[in-house]
């Protein structure tokens, strides 16, 4: 699946992003390169196995008291999320601990001095959300499945919707600064900027600075 996990470090705490299989050696080889850092939460964009598969091994490592976070819509779908991906490609992975904390729109997830905004984005799940944060290093997104490069994610797995990705896609490319750079599930990151120029899904988009 190659899914992309992401720790994000601010001062002495990390966030994790949409950790994938094998969260035990995840977490024991963050935990390796970084000693003196503390990971104080577990994000996850959207509820796919690929995605949550290594929430559970991670807690083994770093205790149950580091929560897991996923947003309100997803977290009724986790058991389903892992039990499609094994039925569709015979893929086992654990089902995900309940979640902590559950996150909607304009909700704040923290990690030492950064504060990440969740946008809603339903479409790629019914309940998927993009982390957005204002950096000194420049404006990120962690978009999990939701916007590819020059494209959007799958919307015929369990729980996608056509309909519901297009305004989702809108609301990204309308919305976040156009220096955002965005970090995918999958593969290399893009930016809004390059989006708005070569994403088909973003060529109606009209923002408010163009006006």
């Amino acid at each position: 699946m190659e899914t992309n996990t992401y720790f994000v470090i601010s001062g002495d705490e990390a966030l994790v992003i949409d950790p994938a299989w094998d969260g035990e050696h995840l977490a024991r080889t963050f935990l390796e390169a970084h000693p003196d850092v503390r990971v104080t939460g577990i994000a996850c964009t959207h509820a796919h196995a690929d995605h949550t598969g290594g929430v559970a091994g991670m807690r083994c490592v770093l205790g149950d008291a580091v929560p897991f976070i996923v947003s309100e819509v997803d977290a009724a779908y986790l058991t389903r999320a892992v039990d499609a991906m094994r039925e569709l490609w015979g893929i086992e992975s654990e089902v995900p601990p309940a979640p902590d904390r559950t996150v909607r729109e304009g909700d704040r997830i923290r990690v030492g001095d950064v504060s990440f905004q969740v946008i809603e984005t339903p479409g790629h799940t019914p309940g998927g959300i993009v982390l957005f944060a204002a950096t000194e290093d420049g404006d990120i997104a962690f978009v999990g499945d939701t916007l590819f490069p020059g494209g959007c994610g799958r919307t015929d797995l369990e729980g996608g919707d056509t309909a519901a990705i297009m305004p989702s896609i809108a609301k990204l490319g309308a919305s976040l600064p156009v220096d955002t750079r965005c970090c995918i599930g999958h593969g290399p990151s893009t930016t809004i900027a390059r989006e708005l120029e070569v994403n088909p899904l973003m060529s109606q988009v009209r923002r408010s600075d163009e006006r």
